[in-house]
C-alpha cells in the first residue's frame, strides 16, 4: 500500500475479529515506530505488548472504574458516564492486542516524540491490513502505581499511547473532513 492510501484510509477500528496478531508483525510495527524523529534524536520511548485477554480484561476495568472516579463532576458527558459504567463494555473492544508507547523519562519533548511514534505505527498498520485504535480512556489509569505495575514498568516511566491492534471485521467509513483553517504569511 502507498503511503498516501495509508493515510487516506486510516481509521480507528473498535470491532475486531479473534484472530491474533503474531509477534513478527507487532515486531515490524514497533519498527515502523521507531523510524519517527524525535527531538536531539533521543529516541526516547519504550514498547509494552499486551496479548494477555486477562490482563486486557483488568485493564479495562479498572481504566473504566479510575476514570469515573477520577474525572471532576461535570467534565464527564453523560454518553461518557454510561459507556464507562456499562460493565460489557470493553475499552480496549476486544482487540487481541495493547502496544503502549511509553516515555522512558518526563522530557519536554517526550509526548510528542511518542506520539510521532505511534502515528507511523497506526499508518505501519493500516499498510498490513491491521486496524488500529488509539484509546484515551486508558491512559490515565496506565500512568498511576497500579497501571504501571501491571505494564511493569519502572516509576520514571510515562504511559503515553496505548493502542489496540488486530484484524478489523469490517473497515469503518471514511467521513468528511473540516476544511483547514490556514494563514498564509508571506
Amino acid at each position: 500500500m502507498e503511503l498516501n492510501d495509508a493515510l487516506y484510509m486510516r481509521r480507528a477500528v473498535r470491532d475486531y475479529t479473534p484472530a491474533s496478531v503474531d509477534q513478527p508483525t507487532v515486531t515490524a510495527l514497533i519498527d515502523a515506530a521507531i523510524q519517527a524523529p524525535s527531538a536531539m534524536d533521543e529516541q526516547p520511548w519504550s514498547f509494552v505488548v499486551v496479548r494477555d485477554k486477562a490482563l486486557l480484561e483488568r485493564i479495562s476495568t479498572e481504566a473504566k472504574a479510575w476514570m469515573l472516579k477520577s474525572t471532576p463532576a461535570g467534565l464527564l458527558s453523560h454518553h461518557f458516564q454510561e459507556t464507562l459504567g456499562n460493565p460489557n463494555f470493553h475499552i480496549f473492544y476486544h482487540a487481541p492486542a495493547l502496544i503502549v508507547i511509553v516515555g522512558k523519562s518526563e522530557g519536554p519533548w517526550t509526548v510528542i516524540d511518542c506520539a510521532l511514534a505511534a502515528q507511523n505505527l497506526m499508518l505501519a498498520a493500516r499498510a498490513s491490513g491491521l486496524g488500529t485504535c488509539w484509546i484515551g480512556f486508558a491512559q490515565g489509569w496506565l500512568n498511576t502505581p497500579q497501571g504501571k505495575a501491571a505494564l511493569q514498568l519502572p516509576a520514571g516511566y510515562v504511559p503515553v499511547a496505548p493502542i489496540i491492534v488486530g484484524h478489523p471485521k469490517a473497515w469503518p467509513q471514511a467521513h468528511k473532513k473540516n476544511e483547514p483553517e490556514i494563514k498564509w504569511i508571506g
